[in-house]
Order: structure tokens, then C-alpha cells, then sequence
């Protein structure tokens, strides 16, 4: 098949009466790219499905991929919309979470009973086969002009025997149920905050595994310890995300609380100092791209927290390869001049072919952007 044609056979694809053959194409593209060889992982193929929620429903060929309604997983008491877990489910949260066009997120994780999770100090908690992990995206009525709360989407990372698989599920108009639907698709979003209605973009199978790529693998990218080590409000009291894991016997193997890592929290200046904050923003949302092992190694770009060496971390260095990513600017990041610095450019863009993250956003995150153009006028 020639990947050039494509596009132009999704589209044809978009009649909701057509869904089923979309779905059966992903699911080729799917095993195809599967298969690939590891040195040709690094390149995304952005494929859009203007999939609606209006006309989301059950497509029966998705079955050989993965659950098809998000409420057969018994994760969540009924009415599936109140997102109410049942009690072998935990809720958790980030210090520093990923910008995603401003919405809310409330994440779970499921550990199947009698497993534990092996800690981390550095990486992601090694969980046990069979943990689920689920992200709920969605906007709140405080945000959204003339509309009530909505849930937009929820993607699970499922640990199998063979590995991670990410599965994306989106809402109907009802929110009522979630289907799976592994080509994505956009929802019309409006915000207060904005003067006009944007595209919100949710990400196929394959755009899931393109950014949860490490070392040839899927991974998640969350739940680290330094991100976990924080309190959360949980129905029977505050408590630490990580102690509360502890107690539920779900870790095993760990150090004492004074040795858990800690990251900065972004928006919150008691955390930490401006390069502190700006660093966690970096790491979570350009970090599990640009470092080694990541999709983006080739850049030669380090943008996790544990990157020690200025030139791996964009200072005074040339990009490998932008092209018109670059703006015409000869580095990464200049010290005091973010407008000098093509790390600022491609976070201010929303073109498609400059934009960083190149993923998972449309809207360009102001209050992310001015914390790092504060963070590079510090540099010296």
C-alpha cells in the first residue's frame, strides 16, 4: 500500500455508515507498524479521523484490538460520567501534568490483586501485568462558554504479557459511554478564555504510541515517583500519593520517605525556583520525547530533569535537522533571549510543522511559555 494515498482514503472514510472499514485500516496500519524495524520507529504519521462525538458508537472491528465500551472494564461505579471508581481502583496526580489544551484530568490506576509494583527512583514504577492505567480528559462548565461539564476523552495503558498497549476511547454527547476508537478523532471544544472554538484533536493508536515510545517500547510517561510524591485529597483523608501505595501493599521494595524524589510543581512558585519550575514543565512535556531512548534522541536534545550537560539541554546548541522548524535561529536556547531561542518558536507555533509538542495540543500553552521564556531571560 502507498502510505501517500492514505490520507486521501481516510477521508473517504469519514461517513460515520464507513467507520467499520476505517477502523479495519487502522488496525492493518496497526500491525504493519508494529512490525517495523526499530530504527524506523522515530518518524509520527499524523493521520486525522474527524470522528464526531455526536455519532460515536460500538465498532464491532475494533474487538480484535481491545475492550469496546470503557464501562465493560468495571473501572467505574454507574452513571459511568460521575467517574466514581470502584474500590480496587486508586485516583492519583501529577506535580508537574502534561498540557493538553487546558482540559482537566483525573487519572486511576488498576493493579490486579495480589501483584505490587516494583519502585523506581528514577524511571517509571515497573508495574505488574495486568495494571491498567486511565487518564479522563475533560472540561469543566467554569471553563467552557454556554456548556456543561464534558468528558472528552479516556485512554488506557493496559500492561499485557508482551508489553504496554494504549487504547483510546472517546465519549458520546450523551456521557453516557466511551467507545474505543483507535483512529482518533476532533472535537469542537469553546473556552471561555478564547474568542473562538478550536479543534480538539484526539490521538490515534498509533499517535498514542509514537509518544509513549522508549527504547522501541511503549511506556508510560506519568507515574514516576518524583511526580507521585505529593499529597492527594482521597475520601478518607489527605494523604501521600506514594505512602498510600505503600499501605495498600501495591510497593514493595522501597527506600525511606526522605529519599523519595520530588519534582518541582510548575505553577506553584512555593515549589520550587524558576529553574526548578521550568525544568518539571520540560521534562513531562518535551522530556519523554527529547532524551535518550526517546523518539526525539536524534535532536540530540535532553530535556528530562536528570540532564546535567547545558549543550545536551539546548544551551548554545545548533539543531540537528529543524529545517523550517528552526525560524531561521541558529540555536536552541540563547541565554537571556528567548526570542532568539527555537526551544520558545516551536512552543509558540501551531503550525503542524513546527509546533512542539508536535502532539496532543492546538492551542499554544501561554502560562507553560511565559514560565520558560523566564526561566532562559535567567539563564547567563
Amino acid at each position: 500500500m502507498n502510505l501517500k494515498t492514505l490520507p486521501l482514503i481516510l477521508k473517504l472514510c469519514r461517513v460515520s455508515s464507513l467507520r467499520f472499514f476505517s477502523g479495519l485500516l487502522y488496525i492493518v496500519l496497526i500491525i504493519t507498524f508494529s512490525c517495523s524495524a526499530p530504527e524506523k520507529k522515530e518518524q509520527v504519521i499524523s493521520i486525522p479521523i474527524e470522528n464526531s462525538m455526536l455519532d460515536i458508537s460500538e465498532n464491532p472491528v475494533y474487538s480484535k484490538v481491545g475492550v469496546l465500551k470503557l464501562s465493560e472494564y468495571g473501572l467505574f461505579q454507574q452513571p459511568l460520567k460521575d467517574l466514581e471508581p470502584v474500590s480496587d481502583v486508586l485516583p492519583y496526580d501529577l506535580n508537574t501534568p502534561l498540557f493538553t489544551d487546558y482540559a482537566d484530568k483525573l487519572r486511576f490506576i488498576y493493579l490486579p490483586e495480589g501483584t505490587s509494583i516494583r519502585y523506581s527512583g528514577k524511571e517509571v514504577l515497573d508495574f505488574p501485568e495486568g495494571t491498567i492505567l486511565v487518564k479522563n480528559f475533560f472540561y469543566n462548565d467554569t471553563q467552557l462558554k454556554n456548556a456543561a461539564t464534558k468528558i472528552i476523552e479516556t485512554r488506557l495503558l493496559i500492561k499485557k504479557a508482551e508489553g504496554w498497549i494504549a487504547l483510546p476511547y472517546i465519549w458520546n454527547d450523551a456521557q453516557s459511554e466511551a467507545y474505543l476508537e483507535i483512529t482518533g478523532g476532533t472535537v469542537p471544544v469553546h473556552l471561555k478564555k478564547h474568542g473562538s472554538p478550536f479543534e480538539y484533536r484526539i490521538p490515534s493508536m498509533i499517535q498514542c504510541k509514537s509518544c509513549h515510545e522508549l527504547n522501541a517500547a511503549i511506556m508510560p510517561i506519568g507515574p514516576t515517583a518524583r511526580q507521585l510524591n505529593k499529597e492527594y485529597e482521597y475520601a478518607e483523608g489527605k494523604a501521600n500519593q506514594i505512602m498510600k501505595m505503600i499501605e495498600k501493599d501495591w510497593i514493595t521494595d522501597h527506600p525511606e520517605p526522605n529519599a523519595w524524589p520530588e519534582v518541582a510543581q510548575w505553577d506553584n512558585p512555593e515549589s520550587g525556583s524558576i529553574n526548578a519550575r521550568a525544568r518539571a514543565y520540560l521534562d513531562i512535556n518535551c522530556g519523554h520525547c527529547h532524551r535518550p531512548g526517546g523518539p526525539g534522541k536524534n535532536s540530540g536534545l535532553d530535556l528530562t530533569v536528570f540532564a546535567t550537560n547545558e549543550h545536551s539541554l539546548g544551551i548554545g546548541k545548533s539543531p540537528v535537522a529543524a529545517g523550517a522548524g528552526s525560524g531561521g535561529l541558529r540555536y536552541d536556547i540563547v541565554p537571556g533571549e528567548p526570542d532568539r531561542s527555537i526551544l520558545v518558536f516551536r512552543m509558540r507555533s501551531n503550525d503542524p510543522g513546527i509546533m512542539m509538542p508536535e502532539l496532543g495540543r492546538s492551542l499554544v500553552h501561554e502560562e507553560g511559555i511565559e514560565l520558560v521564556e523566564r526561566w532562559i531571560e535567567s539563564l547567563e
